[in-house]
């Protein structure tokens, strides 16, 4: 999906970008031991970024990530890296919703998360809400690199600008990418790209239609095509959910504001990851 909306002058460099930002970064990776249990193997967390693991069932592990700058604003870089190890069972969430925050003019932040699935390994990225804030400016980047036995649940949502305050998007600048491989060969790529008046083309019929909310999905599983039934049978009239390949159902919502988007998507999000979404994403 891509839109992509009038020029915006808040990506231009000026004398008065100011130095330094916030900069995290958090690296995990888990194996599986020799009774199927995952373990952790290696933990880097610098910045102003951490990682918490709160108590799981023994043959999965959940790590919950944690800004601990309060949210992204122009400047900052946060680098994420994670991997399952053949076998291993990992969920990566956070801890609340995320927020990207008005920026200086000449000032992108920059959120980069990489995420590697071995053989017979499960991994769940299960971010909650990035909300985008007017004058916001952010380029955000997720790559997934698995192998063909490996599984992987996905989601992103996004909220634009914070409705309840009747804030619209009307100057920011939102680049994102999400690219997929499987033994190397690209089998997902999506993209959006929002610059200036972005509630002026989020208006029209044909890309959002007003929608405040948006999140993509994706479930890659031998299960999934038996699984696609049930998911529309879930899903209110502003989503959709189909097969791309034999075992990679894709979905996309929207909603009009992020209550409406949680109350369609948990149940999905349930369903998909056999009761097991983290308690964060229930409060």
């Amino acid at each position: 999906m891509s839109v992509i909306t009038p020029h915006s002058t808040r990506g231009q460099a000026t004398p008065e970008a100011s130095q330094p930002r916030a900069i995290g970064t958090g690296v995990v990776r888990v194996r599986a031991d020799d009774k199927g249990r995952t373990r952790l193997m290696t933990l880097h967390q610098a910045g102003s970024l951490k990682m918490v693991f709160p108590n799981t069932h023994r043959r999965h592990m959940n790590a919950v990530l944690i800004n601990t700058a309060g949210g992204i604003t122009g400047g900052d870089r946060f680098d994420i890296r994670a991997q399952a190890d053949a076998g291993a069972s990992l969920t990566l969430t956070t801890q609340a919703s995320e927020k990207a925050y008005r920026a200086q003019i000449g000032e992108i932040a920059q959120l980069t998360t990489t995420l590697t699935i071995e053989n017979d390994a499960r991994l769940n990225w299960l971010p909650q809400e990035m909300i985008l804030f007017n004058h916001c400016a952010l380029h955000r980047r997720l790559m997934i690199n698995m192998t063909q036995s490996a599984r992987l649940l996905m989601v992103e949502p996004l909220i634009f600008g914070r409705t309840a305050m009747g804030e619209r998007l009307t100057d920011c600048i939102f680049r994102d990418r999400i690219t997929v491989t499987r033994d190397r060969r690209p089998i997902y790529l999506d993209g959006m790209d929002l610059s200036g008046d972005a509630a002026a083309r989020l208006a029209r019929p044909a890309i959002a239609n007003g929608a405040g909310a948006m999140a993509s999905l994706l479930f890659v599983a031998p299960e999934a095509s038996a699984k696609l039934s049930q998911i529309r049978a879930m899903l209110p009239i502003t989503a959709g959910a189909s097969m791309i390949a034999e075992d990679i159902l894709v979905m996309r919502l929207l909603a009009a504001d992020g209550y409406e988007m949680r109350r369609s998507l948990i149940p999905v999000l349930d369903y998909l990851s056999q009761s097991t979404l983290p308690l964060s994403w229930r409060l």
